[in-house]
């Protein structure tokens, strides 16, 4: 299968899925959304035994492009909705494949790119990446990644982290069990493949089995707070502040939020 926004490789049972938009650090549209999406599906039936996920260029991914973003304002509410169900697919597909994921994060990854990176299994990133769920600053809401982020570190720092919308580097990530580990960039590819490689030693059927367990597990809240997060996202889509918030952006200037 071909695509546009991504890259696919498989070698020795290890699938690697690049985003590939490096001229706009790797930002997410509902192309490479689809893509994503198609890929992990893919991935979750084939023979590969583990998959990673890693950027071209300087960036992982820099959250939802720009250009999606301003043609916001001119959507419907079915649109919304379509656009929020679909980013939570990916989310979930992701969260919830059967075969072991990798991030290998040697550059920033913001807002809807954290929420990728730190989704997989295991997250590598290298010294001072930059993270942050950074929504707040532009008027939108984290809806979506606020689920999975409440589950991983818990309700005190993903208020923390939410609410400020501030940026934090790797260290700080490790600390809070986003990332794995801290890995100097000239070793970042091969630490990841030196993990990968120990996976696949591992029975598929038993890795299969524990994931599908976890998911199990969390399956009732995640449905729920999931539930709640597509009609918040959609709805903060309506909002004045965050049209506001993404023009003001645009023009380099202060925002003026609504009360």
């Amino acid at each position: 299968m071909s695509y546009k926004t991504i890259l696919v490789t498989e070698e020795d049972g290890i699938e690697t899925i690049m985003l590939n938009r490096p001229e706009r650090r790797n930002a997410m549209t509902p192309e490479m959304q689809d893509e994503l999406i198609a890929a992990l599906e893919r991935a979750s039936n084939g023979h590969n035994r583990v998959v990673m996920l890693t950027g071209a260029g300087d960036a992982f991914c820099a959250g939802l492009d720009l250009v999606h973003l301003q043609s916001m304002a001119t959507k419907s509410q079915s649109e919304h909705v379509a656009d929020a169900e679909r980013i939570a697919r990916l989310f979930r597909t992701l969260y919830e494949l059967p075969k072991p994921t990798i991030a290998v994060v040697h550059g920033a990854a913001i807002a809807g790119g954290t929420g990728l990176a730190t989704m997989c299994d295991f997250t590598f990133a290298a010294p001072g990446v930059k993270f942050g769920y950074t929504e707040v600053k532009i008027g939108f809401v984290p809806a979506l990644v606020s689920a999975f982020l409440a589950l991983q570190i818990g309700d005190k720092r993903a208020r923390d982290l939410l609410l400020t919308g501030r940026l934090f580097q790797s260290e700080e990530a490790e600390k809070f069990g986003l990332v794995n580990k801290v890995v100097p960039a000239e070793e970042l590819a091969a630490h990841a493949l030196s993990l990968a490689q120990s996976l696949k030693a591992n029975s598929p059927q038993s890795m299969r089995a524990t994931k599908k367990l976890m998911a199990a597990q969390n399956k009732a809240w995640l449905d729920a707070a999931i539930a709640h997060a597509l009609t918040a996202n959609s709805e903060a889509r309506t909002m004045h502040d965050f049209n506001e918030g993404v023009t003001a952006f645009l023009e380099k200037r202060k925002p003026v939020w609504g009360k």
